[in-house]
């Protein structure tokens, strides 16, 4: 009888990869399936960034790269983040990976150890508790203010203060609720890691998706005003510029910590993708007309998608800032019954919206919010009319 690590039982598994492999079957099998699960665009990657792909294949650019990522990305990164960013960040704190989930992931394993404990905003990303869960240490999950854009609540955040948190992680623009922290927000959270000495990692993957003012990294604002933060940035390929399967990611930050991560990625990964890495070189530097396409776009869907979720019967959706994603609050909705089935929680009501609309959404209860769930709105408008009609139609049925 095989007998598996301890860690595969701690670590849960990723309801949104679950949702979308669920959407992917039920499409093989012909079923109409409208998927609002996918956390990712529906526009294929730029035609200058394809070709740049095709070009580095022909000039034999297919080897094994530096383990921290070539020079020529890293520059480009560097580029990237004091024209857009206004950042001035050298090659040696940068570190190219598989993706920014990896990213994400090696900060915590070069950070944190048995003992520790890292604080947590919810509704949170599925992966971030897990992340700190596999480095051995224990998520502390911290309470946000709905109705106050999801931005932290600072009582019970100092609440869970103790000797033993050693980091926080946090997300803006978020996964799942979208919502974009005021800047004065961050830097609240900011000074108290200062006052700690916790190190900030700073999840930043939708920071070109902020649709109302302007975003703002949380190393800038430490910077601006002075606090001293330590905070390891990630950053993402993917969702910017609709390179989800290209898997590059990159983090900034202290060079010693860049060091460490980049440590262990030459253990597990080696390096990331060569050919990936000449196509975002070409993804920072060239043309970025396509982004402002894609954003604009975006932000005509989360418009329709809103209202038609707000059109819902006792169903609340915020208007998101930033991201691809709603995440209306369909509690009142719990406890109902479909066919003499009592809807218990989001999961149920997930589950309902699948199995008897065909539409594939995200519980919230994965994120740590129940009673809501995760709508993503990449896809055309007339699908997202089709899709929320659906699920009007099947809460009507609800008793």
């Amino acid at each position: 009888m095989t007998i598996l690590a301890d860690r595969v039982e701690r670590v849960k598994p990723s309801f949104t990869l679950e949702m979308t492999s669920r959407a992917a079957e039920l499409l093989s099998q012909g079923v109409d399936v409208i998927d609002f699960s996918a956390g990712q665009p529906d526009f294929n990657t730029p035609k200058n960034i394809r070709e740049a792909a095709v070009k580095a294949m022909e000039a034999g650019k297919t080897k094994y790269t530096a383990g921290a990522g070539t020079i020529e990305l890293r520059k480009a990164v560097c580029s990237k983040l004091s024209r857009e960013n206004f950042l001035e960040i050298n090659p040696n704190q940068i570190l190219i990976s598989n993706g920014e989930k990896q990213s994400l992931y090696l900060a915590c394993q070069a950070l944190f150890q048995a003992g520790d404990e890292v604080l947590i905003f919810k509704p949170y990303w599925v992966s971030f508790p897990e992340f700190v869960t596999l480095s051995d240490a224990n998520p502390i999950i911290v309470e946000t203010h709905q109705k106050n854009n999801f931005e932290p609540n600072i009582k019970d955040l100092k609440s869970k203060i103790s000797n033993n948190v050693k980091g926080i992680i946090i997300n803006s623009p978020s996964n799942p609720t979208g919502s974009v922290w005021s800047d004065e927000a961050t830097i609240n959270i900011l000074a108290l890691a200062k006052e700690n000495n916790w190190t900030v990692i700073s999840d930043e993957c939708y920071e070109r998706l902020v649709f109302d003012g302007e975003f703002t990294s949380a190393q800038k604002l430490n910077i601006d005003n002075n606090i001293g933060a330590n905070i390891i940035t990630c950053m993402s390929m993917s969702k910017t510029y609709s390179m989800t399967g290209w898997r590059i990611g990159y983090a900034f930050g202290e060079e010693k910590i860049i060091k460490a991560m980049s440590k262990i990625q030459g253990q597990a990964t080696s390096c990331a993708n060569s050919i990936s890495q000449s196509a975002s070189v070409e993804a920072l530097t060239g043309d970025q007309s396509a982004v402002e396409l894609m954003k604009n776009k975006f932000k005509e869907r989360r418009d329709l998608m809103v209202s038609l979720l707000n059109d819902i019967p006792s169903t609340q959706c915020d208007m998101p800032g930033g991201a691809f994603y709603a995440f209306p609050d369909f509690s009142h909705y719990l406890g109902k019954s479909f066919n003499n089935i009592k809807i218990k929680n989001s999961f149920d009501l997930s589950d309902l919206f699948l199995n008897q609309a065909q539409v594939v959404t995200v519980p919230g209860d994965g994120f740590g919010a129940p009673g809501h769930i995760r709508f993503s709105y990449p896809i055309s408008s007339s699908l997202i009319r089709k899709g929320i009609k659906r699920i009007k139609n099947i809460l009507e049925k609800l008793i």
